[in-house]
């Protein structure tokens, strides 16, 4: 089975949407530090593009999580496979995700983020999938919301694959 890339956004769009985010972001923060924490692997694109859109003081940590064990459905159950390497306490703290799906791994991630003392959290996603919701999560800032498709590109894969495609594209399956 054979797969095709349908683009959804351009790259002007998604650039565009990311600067419009970095101007609300830098205004909500006016005066005050961010700490953006990026969710690997799938939001490293857009919290870097991100990041520079913000004009307030940024400051930058990796978090790498896993919720799927061996299926294509969150388990709910939150892995740490790779923890922040500088304490949040007090800090104003942007979780930054490339999507969200059930909100089952954010949903716990949040809880587990908030009970390490940040003076604020807020939760930003490229791509938000509503339909697909399954536990509630406060999202601040939402590039898109996309339907229940397979989507990649701007960091999002398919089996490991279509990370690097600077827009955001459907995979559609060929019968053959």
């Amino acid at each position: 089975m054979a797969e095709h890339i349908k683009k959804m956004m351009t790259e002007e769009e998604v650039t565009n949407k990311i600067k419009e985010l970095g101007v609300l972001i830098s205004k909500d923060y006016e005066g005050k530090e961010v700490h953006i924490i990026c969710i690997l692997k799938g939001a490293s694109f857009f919290a870097c593009e991100l990041a520079k859109r913000i004009t307030v003081p940024v400051t930058i940590d990796f978090m790498s999580v896993s919720s799927y064990g061996g299926g294509t459905e969150s388990s709910g159950h939150v892995k740490i496979i790779k923890d922040l390497d500088e304490p949040i306490e007090g800090k104003n703290v942007i979780v930054v995700e490339d999507i969200i799906d059930s909100g089952r791994t954010l949903s716990h991630l949040m809880d587990l983020l908030k009970s390490r003392n940040p003076e604020s959290i807020a939760l930003c996603a490229l791509l938000d999938k509503p339909e697909r919701r399954v536990v509630d999560v406060d999202v601040a800032y939402v590039g898109y919301q996309v339907p229940d498709l397979f989507v990649v590109g701007y960091g999002l894969d398919y089996d490991q694959k279509y990370r690097n495609l600077p827009y955001i594209g459907v995979v559609e399956f060929d019968e053959n």
